[in-house]
């Protein structure tokens, strides 16, 4: 499965992306944005960890790579909740920062957005979050036309730092 952009496609993960992950990967400044799940360093095994678990994955997908000739350099993807909230859709992404500002982000988490929307007919509501010190992801955000919905104060712990983080969001069109 594969869905191409312009700029960029997304496809599963596949043995032989380990080197291209760790390369772009194993970067501060990612590991920065996102979770404390996401390692830093981010070694070969834990590559190779990843990619073994991706290959179990069965349709409809919910993680992707991100692409440009084929080569991953990146990630997309999204986990849908539980109980009250199995409507919603959490989504993430992160690029190698040698792709950084030429649009590729938007155009893979816009293609993601409508995978996502077009797979899973439950989603009513894709929900991102983004670090108060990461304004290009909030206008990646904008720009794939999700609303920022709040601003939660003091919320985030991230690199020895107490931080607000930005909720964003997309809900279905209803149309």
């Amino acid at each position: 499965m594969k869905l191409q952009g312009s700029r960029c496609a997304l496809r599963r993960w596949r043995r032989g992306d380990e080197d291209a992950l760790v390369r772009y990967a194993s970067n501060r400044k990612i590991w920065r944005n996102l979770s404390d799940r996401f390692p830093h360093p981010y070694t070969l095994d834990v590559a190779r960890e990843w990619i073994e678990l991706r290959a179990n994955d069965t349709p409809p997908y919910a993680n992707f790579c991100i692409t440009v000739g084929d080569e991953a350099i990146g990630a997309t993807g999204f986990d849908v909740l539980s109980d009250i909230h199995r409507i919603v859709a959490r989504a993430g992404y992160w690029l190698g920062e040698p792709f950084w500002g030429r649009g590729i982000a938007t155009e893979a988490f816009s293609l993601l957005r409508d995978y996502a929307f077009a797979s899973f007919p439950d989603i009513h509501r894709i929900e991102a979050t983004v670090f108060e010190w990461n304004p290009a992801s909030m206008r990646v955000l904008e720009k794939c036309g999700f609303a920022l919905e709040a601003r939660m104060r003091k919320a985030v712990m991230k690199d020895g730092e107490v931080i607000d983080q930005f909720l964003f969001a997309r809900v279905r069109d209803s149309s």
